[in-house]
């Protein structure tokens, strides 16, 4: 039994400012006594970057994924979407710094590095468990690929010239048939991501569902939908398809689809966590990442503007009140 703690640092070293911070969050904590643990990609590149960080721990060759207590995201949402991959089936939650554009996985700041790594530290955090997607393509009855996702699976044309022909099911029942550039399924998660841009609905992280979302498809109705975590997604590729198809998880892994493929998605059993400084509301996240325009709010029956958490979530609870009174 050993008392060591052991805490990854997932950084995207080929940007410069990445590189940078990964390099100040090891030096954070060397000082305070732990050995940083870091992938194969990261680790040659950090050490020439600063020699002074060496030695520096091996995930897999030093330590197993299974002993690791947390992972340190430096990037963007892509940066994290790598990270998942290490952690996803582990108790380690993923806490992200964004140094991408949006950051919507994110739960801090760069100006913030040093106060997220002190919290780390602490372990003076919350975590929050998200949905992630099973993802099985079969053909002719039979599993020719697995994959999972935490934002989204897509099925698209493999080129621009034409179509992709395809029948969409719901619990196993056909719904519709249409051709079109792809379906996208996603996790609430990934409804602010893909399926956001292609003109599905924000649907908060509480909310157990999947979503799929058809692009430029040809039909009267091609609606996104939103089912239920028991429910089953699936797009069959049509032999009528005069387009090649791939499959798409995260935007990170791949495969390409025959005619005849269905792609079948299911909610999977195995989550991600993620840690969580604030607990602000979803809505508010919403508004920050998206500079949304909420100028003149004044707050529910207040006379100035609700900035605090507690505040808000007080003056709802007094508004419910108020409408439950006789």
């Amino acid at each position: 039994m050993t008392d060591a703690r052991h805490l990854l640092v997932i950084a995207h070293t080929g940007r410069d400012d990445s590189l940078q911070a990964g390099i100040e969050v090891c030096r954070q904590l060397i000082a305070a006594g732990l050995v940083p643990v870091v992938s194969d990609d990261e680790h040659d590149d950090l050490l020439r970057a600063a020699p002074d960080l060496a030695p520096l721990a091996l995930l897999g060759a030093d330590v197993a994924s299974h002993d690791i207590e947390l992972v340190i995201v430096l990037g963007g949402d892509g940066t994290i979407l790598r990270a998942a991959e290490f952690a996803r089936g582990t108790d380690a939650p993923l806490l992200g710094v964004n140094l991408g554009h949006v950051g919507f996985l994110a739960e801090a700041e760069r100006e913030d590095l040093a106060q997220t790594v002190t919290r780390a530290l602490a372990r003076d955090y919350e975590v929050e468990e998200r949905m992630t997607l099973s993802v099985r393509v079969k053909l002719r009855g039979e599993v020719v690929y697995e994959t999972w996702a935490l934002n989204e699976a897509s099925v698209e044309k493999a080129n621009r010239e034409r179509s992709l022909e395809v029948v969409v099911e719901v619990d196993g029942r056909p719904l519709s048939s249409f051709g079109c550039d792809g379906v996208v399924m996603s996790t609430p998660t990934g409804s602010t991501a893909y399926s956001f841009s292609a003109g599905g609905p924000v649907v908060w992280p509480s909310v157990d569902a999947m979503l799929m979302v058809p692009l430029s498809a040809h039909a009267l109705f091609a609606r996104p939908l939103v089912v239920g975590p028991q429910s089953s997604l699936a797009v069959e590729l049509l032999p009528r398809s005069t387009a090649s198809g791939v499959l798409w998880a995260d935007g990170r892994r791949t495969f390409d689809l025959p005619t005849a493929a269905r792609v079948v998605v299911r909610r999977s059993p195995i989550p991600v966590r993620l840690a969580r400084l604030t607990p602000r509301p979803f809505t508010d996240r919403l508004v920050g990442k998206f500079s949304l325009p909420v100028g003149g709010w004044r707050g529910p029956g207040r006379d100035d503007p609700v900035t605090d958490t507690i505040a808000v979530a007080a003056a709802l609870d007094d508004d419910a009140a108020g409408e439950a009174a006789p």
